[in-house]
């Protein structure tokens, strides 16, 4: 028989936010594999746990890979944990998931603390939908593409930050959402100094306190039922879709998706671009 996977969810902060179960799993295994043993060593200090702890983090090469999922197909017993929250996500991990899921091992989840969730529950905020964007790209224009994205997101958005680029951060959502949305700044959730600031982009500049520290889960305000279409050079976006080999089907829907258009706009649109390009 091969052996298991367990993905352990683990404190966000307080060490005493723990299940009973994840604290079974962690005693029980064979070892575990930990992003930095030397944060993980903390928590199984606190609750008596002896297992074995193994270095498991995002710049492990595939050859350490190749030999967990080795000892898992051969009978072996892992719990995989994060330095704080749910594996996998925002976390490294999900490699080794997928590789042990593909090679038969049994993978399951030990559900737990989640900074995404803590943070949605003390918003305040519309929680019917939401969307998860993690980090945000550090510049360029991925960063753009993903400000504009939330700028037009009609559901809840979820992103993490570090208090070091935080401000950066809601400077450059200060101008995406025009002041016009609300969100809250959760820091060192479940922990002495919890804190959470309510309001606009520039209420919430002026409450934290630069430097900033501590980790933060932000979580903003969808937009309102209206769409919000931006300007955009049609003609160009449409001479690289051809060369990508779109279709005007898929244009229509690009256009849609990442300009936040009304179809019948869109369509319009591109069929005037592909007749001007002819």
């Amino acid at each position: 028989m091969t052996g298991c996977l367990s993905v352990v969810a683990t404190p966000i902060g307080c060490l005493d936010d723990i299940t009973l179960r994840a604290l079974r799993i962690l005693r029980e295994a064979d070892a575990i594999l930990a992003e930095d043993t030397r944060h993980t060593r903390t928590l199984c200090a606190k609750h008596g746990i002896r297992t074995p702890l193994r270095s498991f983090h995002e710049h492990t090469d595939d050859a350490k890979v190749d030999r967990l999922v080795e000892e898992l197909v051969a009978g072996a017993y892992f719990a995989l944990v994060s330095d704080a929250g749910t594996p996998v996500v925002s976390d490294p991990g999900a490699y080794l998931v997928s590789r042990a899921a593909e090679a038969g091992v049994v993978v399951e989840a030990i559900p737990g603390p989640s900074a995404v969730v803590a943070a949605l529950s003390v918003a305040g905020l519309p929680m019917h939908r939401f969307t998860f964007e993690g980090f945000l790209p550090k510049s360029g224009r991925e960063r753009v593409e993903a400000l504009s994205r939330i700028s037009r997101s009609q559901v809840t958005t979820v992103i993490f930050e570090s208090p070091y680029r935080i401000h950066a951060t809601l400077e450059d959502l200060g101008q995406a959402l025009k002041d016009r949305r609300r969100l809250a700044l959760c820091r060192e959730l479940t922990k002495v100094h919890e804190q959470t600031i309510r309001g606009t982009v520039e209420e919430v500049r002026a409450a934290l306190a630069a430097p900033a520290k501590g980790e933060i889960t932000l979580v903003i305000e969808g937009a309102s039922g209206e769409a919000v279409e931006n300007d955009v050079d049609v003609g160009t976006l449409v001479v690289d879709w051809k060369r990508e080999g779109l279709s005007t089907k898929e244009m229509t829907q690009r256009l849609q998706t990442e300009a936040g258009w009304k179809r019948n706009k869109a369509y319009r649109a591109v069929l005037e671009a592909l007749e001007t390009d002819e």
